[in-house]
């Protein structure tokens, strides 16, 4: 080698076919850009459409799913460089409450507010830490997220703290049984709604009950399932319903008449989806999203900090709130084509806003959309 070549700058570019960065730039035409590797003397392209203002930024293409050295494949980039290319954008986005706060028109929400969560993996904790987020039913939209060390009251009442000074106009939750969730809540909505989740009571009756393997009690959940949290239409015909169901399965058997007394205990808390208009008494929805955000989640392996955890789910919660939804159903069908923040935008000139803000783009001229991913 000679000495000229030790000391030359080296491109930021690698020939594809000896990954030598002694190449040199050549003619640039429709955004792509020739470039000749001196070792070998071939010559390739690069296109640089990658890079304009109608394409998705890196962040987002990352958090949908590509790694690192995928995205850099595609612009020719190591996964290094991407990665420090990506990290800065992450950084720069706003937070999601403040996306709320600012941009959201609160008499737009429906004030149903469905509350769970996921356990993350974090770099130098023993055990894995809360991710705690929660979605306006109506519009699909995840109004507030909290990104914590435990699950505890002082982790819920910042969270509803943030959602009463964003103006978030609560009038129900549902959840399941989480410790510190209701008396967090009250301090700041006080006389709100709280409906626990069927879906989790029926599965914690299920492995109570083993019916996964002993058939005995299958029938009495069946009822249970049927006559208490389906068919009623209202809190009188559920009681009711509770009652056909201890007539007919509890009259000798223990086991099903304490199921009985607790619900019966706890009407207000299992019954109160019925006190508000198209309010869930579960938490499927949230399910969906949590099963999303696993797979992405199982893809990474955990993170290095609890910066770099907050970041990266803060960039997932985003790109939720901007992709456009394609597969709801039933009564959510109206929802496909549209994402869940412009369903609760202040006013639409304000969506293109949003969309230069995380997106980068340019403004159509006839119409907003959300970039083409």
């Amino acid at each position: 080698m000679r000495l000229w070549q030790v000391f030359q700058k080296k491109s930021r570019y690698s020939c594809p076919v000896c990954h030598s960065r002694n190449v040199i730039k050549k003619a640039t035409r429709n955004g792509k850009r020739r470039f000749l590797c001196k070792e070998n003397n071939h010559w390739f392209e690069i296109n640089f459409n990658h890079h304009n203002a109608e394409s998705p930024p890196l962040w987002v293409q990352y958090i949908d799913g590509l790694a690192f050295r995928k995205l850099g494949a595609q612009i020719n980039y190591s996964g290094v460089q991407v990665y420090n290319k990506v990290i800065p954008q992450l950084e720069a986005l706003p937070d999601n409450i403040e996306v709320t706060k600012e941009y959201c028109d609160m008499a737009k929400m429906s004030g149903t507010l469905i509350v769970d969560g996921k356990f993350v993996k974090v770099r130098g904790h023993n055990k894995k830490i809360p991710f705690i987020f929660g979605i306006d039913y109506e519009s699909h939209d995840i109004v507030n997220d909290q990104l914590s060390l435990a699950e505890d009251g002082q982790t819920f009442d910042k969270f509803f703290r943030e959602l009463k000074q964003a103006g978030y106009p609560l009038k129900i939750v549902v959840s399941d049984d989480r410790a510190g969730l209701k008396t967090a809540c009250l301090r700041h909505y006080p006389g709100v709604l709280f409906q626990t989740c069927v879906g989790h009571f029926m599965e914690n009756l299920r492995k109570l009950l083993s019916t996964r393997t002993d058939d005995k009690y299958q029938h009495f959940l069946n009822s249970l399932k049927l006559h208490v949290f389906t068919e009623p239409r209202n809190m009188a015909e559920a009681i009711g319903g509770l009652m056909l169901v201890r007539d007919n399965h509890g009259q000798t058997d223990p086991t099903v008449q304490n199921i009985i007394l607790e619900i019966h205990s706890r009407q207000d808390e299992f019954f109160a989806y019925h006190k508000v208009t198209n309010c869930p008494n579960n938490t499927n929805l949230i399910e969906l999203f949590n099963s999303h955000l696993n797979g992405r989640l199982e893809t990474i392996k955990g993170f290095t900090s609890f910066k770099s955890a907050a970041q990266w789910l803060n960039g997932w919660v985003l790109r939720r709130r901007t992709k456009k939804f394609t597969d709801c159903d039933k009564k959510f069908k109206h929802l496909n084509g549209k994402c869940s923040l412009e369903m609760t935008i202040k006013k639409q000139p304000l969506w293109a806003i949003i969309l230069q803000k995380l997106y980068k783009t340019k403004i159509p001229k006839s119409g907003i959309q959300e970039p083409e991913i």
